[in-house]
């Protein structure tokens, strides 16, 4: 009979000589050997070796309802019997992305009532890079085709979204970034303001993005590309100045807001979507990850009124599409994760309970000598270390200390994601209160593990 420790070898060794992972180091990786994760059950993961882990991560801030809904299984087997496939190319469509379609128009911000369907965050932000070019093309304005985006943004690793991503080591390649994708400074006053109020360094850092465009003039600006909370970032939260002086310029100047809520969307932040917590009115929207829970890939481009009338109002096509757009089974698993959702008040939990317990347990650390700041919105957070608080200094080399923090994590039985000097966390929707405080006490322990064997 084979043992569990004879069959995590089996994969590893699969692993190590036929698979190619994301943003890994392959070479580490061989010598270190990957977690092999076998099942899931609510909050927590369990690697082949049995090992209980709590998913701080919600997967890759994605698993909003947590694992094992057979609500969504069964949906998505009722969806394929019937119809395991169809595109929506050549005039066609099916009931499935027609009626996720209209369940999405019933949820995002007002005016956001049209939907293209892509397969990731990456293709959806291809998609509204294509759809805000298009829309300044068709209206005469073929010269509207610059695009700008912020300092240590994440909006996806395809060679447009990498572009549209603000972080030097996505831009490795000569390729990166493409011609017309340019960046301005991000609003992480813990970072970067010493001297400065968090309402004065969010108006500031707001007004970069009137200085672009007056540099590269308004009529040359197809688009701004933002997140609500930047989070692969490190759980940027802007001020509450930011984003008002955002939506002031983007209006004045006629420029198209695109708002990336791939991690924001479906109640991480206790709204239904990012855009309804900070007050921000799209013309685009990023939709992924929560949409289905992760349970299939799907994404989706929310077109507003503005956007869409142009371009449905113009003779010829729209030259773009994918073969999965609108999958009728991944759709069939978007309708159940929102109903499930709903039924179950998961936003308005978030918002009025665990979103609030979350903050409050974590902002608790602050009096670990090596915690330096916590910041976050809802259910999600990014815990940054410090060796010294009063300055706000940073470790060397950077994310030295975090990585071994996340490491001890690991160890005690608790998934999360090391970012510069900081641990970021989303865990799912449906985690509760109990299990918040099983999750600051396996951080605070990791921490001081880390700290008694010397920074």
């Amino acid at each position: 009979m084979q043992t569990s420790h004879s069959r995590t070898a089996h994969w590893q060794s699969l692993d190590v000589h036929h698979h190619m992972h994301p943003f890994t180091d392959h070479v580490e990786l061989a010598n270190e050997k990957p977690m092999v994760i076998e099942r899931a059950e609510g909050v927590y993961i369990y690697d082949s070796e049995g090992r209980q882990l709590l998913d701080g991560m919600a997967g890759l801030w994605c698993v909003n309802v947590g694992y094992g809904r057979e609500e969504i299984v069964d949906a998505v087997a009722r969806q394929m019997r019937q119809l395991p496939f169809y595109n929506t190319f050549f005039k066609t469509t099916t009931p499935a992305a027609l009626e996720l379609a209209h369940k999405l128009s019933t949820l995002t911000p007002e005016g956001i009532d049209y939907f293209f369907f892509s397969n990731s965050g990456s293709e959806a932000n291809d998609t509204n890079i294509r759809l805000a070019q298009s829309y300044w093309q068709l209206l005469g304005r073929p010269e509207r085709q610059v695009i700008i985006s912020r300092n240590n943004a994440y909006h996806g690793s395809t060679i447009a979204a990498a572009s549209l991503t603000g972080m030097a080591s996505m831009h490795d390649i000569p390729a990166c970034p493409i011609d017309g994708i340019v960046h301005i400074a991000n609003p992480d006053w813990y970072a970067c303001a010493q001297d400065m109020t968090e309402d004065e360094y969010g108006l500031q850092t707001a007004q970069a993005l009137e200085a672009k465009v007056l540099e590269l003039g308004a009529e040359n600006i197809a688009a701004f590309f933002a997140e609500p909370i930047q989070g692969a970032g490190g759980v940027i939260v802007a001020p509450k100045t930011y984003w008002p002086e955002i939506q002031r310029i983007c209006r004045k100047y006629d420029i198209l807001l695109v708002v990336d809520e791939v991690i924001t969307g479906f109640g991480r932040t206790g709204a239904w979507f990012g855009a309804q917590t900070f007050g921000i009115q799209p013309d685009l929207m990023t939709l992924a990850k929560g949409l289905s829970s992760g349970y299939l890939p799907i994404s989706a481009s929310g077109v507003s009124e503005r956007v869409a009338k142009v371009l449905r109002s113009k003779p010829g096509r729209f030259p773009h599409g994918y073969t999965y757009s609108g999958h009728p089974a991944a759709a069939a698993a978007a309708l159940k994760n929102i109903e499930i959702m709903e039924r179950e008040r998961l936003v308005q939990q978030v918002g009025e309970r665990t979103g609030p317990c979350f903050q409050n347990a974590l902002a608790r650390l602050l009096d670990h000598p090596m915690v330096g700041h916590v910041r976050g919105h809802g259910l999600m957070a990014c815990v940054v270390f410090s060796p010294d608080k009063t300055r706000r200094a940073a470790f060397n080399p950077l994310g030295g200390f975090a990585t071994k923090v996340r490491n001890h994590c690991f160890a005690n039985g608790l998934v999360t994601r090391a970012v510069g000097d900081g641990l970021v966390f989303a865990p799912p929707l449906v985690i509760t209160e109990a299990q918040i405080g099983e999750l600051v006490h396996k951080l605070r322990k990791s921490l001081d593990e880390v700290l008694a064997h010397g920074v």
